[in-house]
């Protein structure tokens, strides 16, 4: 394999994600031989499982390799190039309930980089678009995502409205956030499976789309602004389920 498609990615979250959706793509997991705890007793045996390859290693070797103190402990490197996932490889790896972000016309990559990194931050298993009048994941998204186009999978669908009915029937509850909905995103129980579908700044949903969720809700807005750019209304509709999870 050429060295340029050799990478990798660190922290708990993001290897044992890969681990899960794409074992077949993490070539070899470093940790810190001095960890004992239960995170990492627990990747240890995730990767035991996946018949991935485990060194333990000192800590300032992971450093080097990945540039930062951040990793946790934790390093895997990985094959860098792509496999195109979709939506069912997201929905069979869930060991929590759904947490996903839907997008909808977001065309600008660096929004799209920007919610990549909302959803990471959170927690969210995976961030869905279509392929058509979407961002694609290209240098300039990659790079305003800050890593976290490597730790939450980026799935393209044919058909937005159709993708939305299978996570339905996978028991996922779909909101919309749309500004003239009567519901307040504080007013909805999002403590079960759920994905928030948002779109465009000024735009928002597409018909179709917004007739698919299963109910709307609006950001609460105080001020003079009308809108708030969609990675930043991501992190609203995203973290609040994410409180309530946690309350």
């Amino acid at each position: 394999m050429a060295e340029n498609a050799i990478r990798y990615i660190y922290g708990f979250h993001a290897v044992i994600s890969k681990m899960r959706q794409t074992p077949e793509g993490v070539l070899e997991v470093y940790i810190d031989a001095q960890r004992n705890d239960g995170r990492a007793r627990d990747l240890i045996q995730q990767a035991q499982q996946a018949g991935v390859k485990l060194t333990p290693t000192e800590s300032d070797r992971l450093q080097r390799m990945v540039g930062t103190h951040r990793h946790q402990g934790v390093v895997a490197r990985i094959d860098g190039r792509r496999r195109e996932l979709k939506l069912v490889d997201v929905l069979d790896t869930l060991t929590e309930p759904a947490l996903l972000l839907v997008l909808d016309g977001v065309t600008d990559p660096h929004n799209l980089g920007a919610c990549l990194r909302v959803a990471d931050a959170v927690g969210a298993q995976a961030v869905i678009a279509p392929k058509d009048r979407s961002a694609g994941l290209n240098a300039t998204a990659m790079k305003v995502a800050s890593g976290a186009a490597d730790t939450v999978p980026y799935v393209t669908v044919t058909n937005l409205a159709r993708s939305l009915r299978e996570l339905q029937e996978a028991g996922v509850w779909t909101i919309g956030a749309a500004g003239e909905a009567d519901k307040s995103i504080y007013s909805i129980d999002q403590k079960g499976p759920v994905a928030w579908v948002l779109g465009a700044e000024g735009e928002g949903l597409r018909r179709l789309t917004r007739e698919t969720c299963d109910e709307l809700a609006r950001i609460p807005m105080y001020g003079t602004v009308e809108s708030l750019n969609v990675s930043v209304a991501s992190g609203v509709c995203l973290f609040e389920a994410r409180r309530q999870r946690n309350s």
